[in-house]
């Protein structure tokens, strides 16, 4: 069963809106027709004045762009099914899908871009250390927590790429860490990263947070814009929902702040 309600933060659903009008700005109209060849009607893809037998390399190029057309229609009539059912008016224009480069410092000194290709490198539930605490199962993985499988099938019915715990190396560090969750902003071409802390005790906490907030911050990630945070405590229970307000404001924050990325 869904755990996530249809609801897309404003700024949010208007960037996913607008990158699919973009996307399906950029792409080539191909149309299938019938011509007659050497006597033979044969069915061929038309892209501007020209025509590609479906079986050349072209035509297999050009089928492609006709199902990414068609995958990226449906996406755009459902976000904007949603937008005319909870917004009035058209998605803000000046909310625009770009290339946002944010970086950190590894442990070599190097400057790393957290965008697609950095998310491509990054391999999906790699943390050698306590396997056995690996106990809830979604959708191919064990996860820590009930709260960290439930942020895993919020991400995946966003329809946002994530990888679990994947090993990061951070500056001034001689050991990796391991992120709860680095999520991919397709729109943005811009990764995120996700820390869950599933305390029971509000000193432990405080001090893991304490940990955590300084190592991205020694490497060049700030809170709340490059990194943010949930937490499962005693007296703050984790409520799914939280997680629309945080990924919209990571979201609004990049499109919309200084670029004071190292």
């Amino acid at each position: 069963m869904s755990i996530v309600t249809p609801y897309i933060p404003r700024e949010y659903l208007a960037l996913r809106i607008n990158y699919c009008k973009q996307q399906l700005a950029a792409l080539p109209e191909v149309v299938r027709t019938i011509r007659n060849i050497r006597g033979e009607k044969k069915t061929v893809l038309a892209s501007g004045s020209h025509y590609h037998m479906i079986n050349s390399t072209s035509g297999r190029k050009l089928t492609e762009v006709i199902q990414r057309r068609e995958e990226l229609s449906c996406e755009l009539l459902k976000l904007e099914g949603l937008w005319d059912s909870t917004f009035r008016g058209m998605p803000p224009a000046d909310i625009e899908p770009r290339k946002i480069k944010r970086r950190f410092i590894d442990s070599t000194g190097e400057s790393v871009i957290i965008d697609g290709k950095f998310f491509e490198s990054l391999k999906h539930d790699s943390n050698p250390y306590y396997p056995e605490h690996k106990t809830h199962y979604y959708n191919g993985t064990y996860y820590r927590s009930a709260a960290e499988a439930d942020i895993a099938r919020f991400y995946t019915e966003q329809g946002i790429p994530f990888k679990y715990e994947p090993e990061i190396w951070l500056s001034g560090m001689n050991r990796p860490i391991y992120s709860d969750f680095v999520i991919l902003i397709r729109e943005l071409d811009l990764c995120k990263f996700h820390e869950h802390f599933g305390l029971k005790n509000s000193a432990d906490y405080s001090r893991k947070t304490s940990t955590t907030y300084n190592n991205y911050s020694g490497a060049g990630l700030l809170p709340e814009l490059d990194v943010f945070y949930t937490f499962d405590v005693d007296d703050t229970p984790f409520d799914i929902r939280t997680l629309h307000t945080k990924l919209n404001s990571a979201i609004y924050d990049s499109l919309f702040s200084v670029d004071i990325s190292l």
